[in-house]
């Protein structure tokens, strides 16, 4: 026992020691003694929010949101380059590294605290409780980020028998790890939102602490997990029920904040800096993308920056103020999908959830337009408009390559240097292989 707290000791102090506080969270690291204290394990869990890497933000680059051509820094080329044409066979040893180690980090500490739950002192009972009920959270949402980088997606395989990724659910360092099915790995994540809704007590915090979980953003992430099931009955219980306590919808034709902006209404969870400063500087506007946006769009001026016709820069990103995970705007959209697959009795409800968000977004003109359109549209119309409404509000907030994965799988084109780079309809690459590294340190892995 004395050797495990020993080994426990060495590895609390290397993730307290080995990565320094972002400024935005404003705590300092919890030091080189195991926690004791409600103040030491807060201390350790904000280290463990911000080991979670901007891997949604690194999984764009395989979407059809960017274009990457020559005129780019030779750095951000051999960072992004192989990524971006889906050359993960042969990739440079220059290229970005997705961050599995990080996350693993993080499910230690989450672990760590559930585990400590009645070790912790000088805090009150709420307090100790919101601690557990965010380390929850906190290991649902990895889970959740890792299943759909390096597992298959949920709709379009047999989650029982597909092997995805290994679920930690114990702060034992040595542990052997197995890769778990899709619908093990769900199924522990609808568990955890279970727990962590028993604990949770904080409904909202102020800013610069709106990382934190809190009770609202239990169901923004059930509703982004069911969305992705396909169980969309459920997508849309927890979407309303997010909607009946948050429905500010940033006015675009007004505000100066950007809706995925940390202090924006919308933001429920502002945990990610998705876009950080080297994938915008890296991120040019694929022209696919900017064709989307129509006349009294004004997402279209305030999302990008167009400094050429085929130079277009993303704006809301490179930066700790777009640190943004869950936002209204998406649960809307969540909610009009949803509405939409329960059948033909929803369509009514799909309509109005895509024209909410649509009046907050269009000139009054436009809007008038759209609206019209939207209500005359039928089934198949109205969900490949629901795509496209998604596609242009979350533009380069980490969701495209997951919308793609879950949905049509299509097949993508880009060109480099007059070479063609192709993503089949349903291509095995729209799932990440596990890192080398991990399966060097961990043969069990590779099966």
């Amino acid at each position: 026992m004395m050797i495990k707290n020993i080994k426990l000791v060495c590895v609390l102090l290397c993730i307290a020691t080995l990565y320094s506080c972002d400024k935005y969270l404003d705590i300092q690291p919890v030091g080189q003694v195991i926690p004791r204290t409600a103040k030491e394990f807060r201390a350790l869990l904000a280290e463990a929010y911000n080991y979670v890497p901007e891997d949604r933000g690194l999984a764009a680059f395989r979407s059809d949101e960017m274009l990457m051509d020559a005129s780019l820094a030779t750095e951000d080329l051999n960072s992004f380059k192989d990524i971006w044409i889906w050359n993960d066979v042969s990739a440079s040893e220059t290229t970005t590294s997705f961050k599995w180690r990080e996350f693993y980090r993080a499910l230690f500490t989450a672990n760590y605290t559930i585990e400590s739950e009645n070790m912790i002192e000088e805090g009150t009972a709420d307090e100790v409780r919101q601690l557990v009920g965010e380390s929850y959270m906190l290991r649902a949402y990895v889970h959740f980020l890792l299943v759909n980088l390096y597992g298959e997606p949920y709709t379009h395989c047999d989650p029982a028998t597909s092997k995805a990724i290994p679920l930690k659910l114990n702060s034992d360092t040595e542990a052997v790890l197995t890769r778990n099915t899709v619908g093990e790995v769900y199924s522990s994540i609808l568990s955890d939102l279970v727990e962590a809704e028993k604990y949770l007590n904080v409904d909202k915090w102020e800013l610069g602490y709106n990382y934190r979980f809190t009770t609202l953003a239990v169901n923004a992430l059930r509703s982004r997990v069911y969305l992705y099931m396909g169980d969309w009955a459920k997508s849309l219980e927890a979407s309303e029920a997010v909607l009946s306590v948050n429905n500010q919808l940033v006015d675009m034709s007004s505000s100066t904040i950007l809706p995925n902006e940390y202090n924006s209404s919308e933001n429920i969870l502002a945990l990610e800096e998705v876009m950080n400063a080297q994938y915008v500087r890296a991120a040019k506007v694929a022209t696919s993308l900017w064709k989307l946006y129509g006349t009294g769009d004004l997402r279209k001026s305030k999302y990008f920056k167009q400094v050429t016709a085929s130079n277009i820069q993303v704006i809301k990103g490179g930066s700790n103020q777009y640190r943004c995970s869950f936002r209204v705007g998406e649960i809307y959209l969540n909610a009009a999908e949803a509405a939409l697959m329960t059948g033909e009795a929803a369509i009514d409800v799909a309509r109005e959830n895509l024209l909410t968000l649509m009046e907050k977004r269009y000139t009054a003109n436009a809007y008038a337009t759209k609206e019209a359109a939207v209500n005359a549209m039928g089934w198949d119309e109205l969900l490949q408009e629901i795509y496209n409404e998604r596609t242009r509000e979350l533009a380069f907030e980490g969701h495209r390559w997951f919308d793609l994965r879950r949905t049509t799988r299509p097949r993508l084109e880009k060109t480099f240097g007059g070479t063609s780079y192709v993503l089949e309809e349903n291509d095995s690459r729209y799932t990440i292989r596990i890192p080398s590294e991990a399966i060097e340190a961990n043969p069990g892995l590779a099966n």
